[in-house]
C-alpha cells in the first residue's frame, strides 16, 4: 500500500508540473512520451517486440501524430500522406518478417499505432481548441477517466452483490457500476462549479450537460478498462509493465483515457458546456 501511494504522489507531482506548462512544448512531449511507452508495452504483450523494423516505424509515425497539428502545422494532406506511407512501410517490413510475422500481428502493430496515438492526442487537441479553458477540458477530461474508480470501489464495497463481468473482471459490480457513474456526474458539476469561481472571465456553466458527460464517461472510462483487462487476460500478463510501482504499467493508467479523450473531443465540439 506504501509503495502505490508513493507512485501515485510522484505521478500527480509530474502531472501537475506538466500542466502547469501546459502552454509549452512540455504538454506534446509528455502526450508523446505516454504514448511511445504504452505502444512499447502493448507490443511487448502481445509479442512484437522481436520485429525492430516495424516497431521504429510505428514509434516514428506515433510521434508524428500529437506533434502534427500545433506545432509541426501539419495539414490534413500532409498527414495523409504520412499515414499512407506508414502503412507502405509496414506492409514492406512484414515482407521482410515473412518468416516469422504473422498477419495477426501486423494488424495488432498497426491498429494499436493508430489507435492509442490518436486517442492520447485528442488531449492536445482539446487543450488547442478549447482555448482560454483548454485546461479545464483537459482536466475535465482526465477527471472523467479516472475518478469514477472511486465512486464503483466504494459502491462496490459496500453494496457490491451483483458481479458485472466476472471472467474479465471479477472484483466489479453492477452496483459498483452504477456508484460509479453517479459519482462522476456529481464530480464533473463540482468541477465545473469550482472552475466558475476560477475562471478568469464571468463565465455559466451547462451543469445538466456537465453531468450527463460524468456519467458518460464513466462508461466510456469501464470500456477502457475491460478492453485493456480482456487482452491481459489474453495474453496472460497481469500488468502492461511495472514503470509505476504497484499500479502497473501507463496503459494500466491510462486505457480509461484512450475511451474518454476521444468521447469529450466529439461532446465538447457538440454541446457547449460553458457560455
Amino acid at each position: 500500500m506504501l509503495t502505490r501511494i508513493i507512485s501515485a504522489a510522484v505521478a500527480i507531482l509530474i502531472a501537475v508540473v506538466v500542466l502547469c506548462f501546459h502552454n509549452t512544448i512540455v504538454l506534446y512531449i509528455a502526450v508523446a512520451a505516454l504514448i511511445e511507452i504504452a505502444l512499447f508495452e502493448l507490443f511487448r504483450a502481445e509479442d512484437c517486440l522481436r520485429f525492430k523494423v516495424s516497431q521504429i516505424a510505428c514509434y516514428v509515425f506515433a510521434l508524428a501524430i500529437p506533434f502534427s497539428g500545433h506545432l509541426l502545422k501539419l495539414n490534413a494532406n500532409i498527414m495523409y500522406y504520412i499515414t499512407s506511407a506508414f502503412l507502405l512501410v509496414m506492409f514492406i517490413t512484414f515482407l521482410g518478417y515473412y518468416k516469422t510475422m504473422k498477419f495477426e500481428k501486423l494488424c495488432v502493430m498497426i491498429f494499436a499505432t493508430v489507435f492509442v496515438s490518436a486517442s492520447m492526442s485528442t488531449l492536445l487537441y482539446l487543450h488547442k481548441s478549447g482555448g482560454l479553458h483548454g485546461l479545464f477540458y483537459v482536466i475535465l477530461t482526465l477527471c472523467g477517466a479516472w475518478l469514477a474508480d472511486s465512486g464503483a470501489y466504494f459502491a462496490g464495497t459496500f453494496f457490491g452483490k451483483h458481479k458485472l463481468c466476472p471472467n474479465i473482471s471479477p472484483k466489479k459490480t453492477i452496483e459498483g457500476l452504477i456508484g460509479g457513474v453517479i459519482t462522476n456526474g456529481l464530480i464533473f458539476i463540482i468541477l465545473g462549479f469550482g472552475y466558475s469561481k476560477i475562471a478568469s472571465t464571468i463565465i455559466d456553466i451547462n451543469y445538466i450537460a456537465l453531468f450527463i458527460l460524468g456519467m458518460i464517461c464513466a462508461l466510456m472510462g469501464l470500456l477502457g478498462d475491460l478492453s485493456a483487462s480482456l487482452i491481459k487476460r489474453q495474453t496472460g500478463i497481469k500488468d502492461y509493465g511495472n514503470i509505476m510501482p504497484g499500479h502497473g504499467g501507463v496503459l494500466d493508467r491510462f486505457d480509461s483515457v484512450l475511451f474518454v479523450a476521444p468521447f469529450m473531443t466529439i461532446a465538447l465540439s457538440l454541446i457547449n458546456i460553458i457560455k
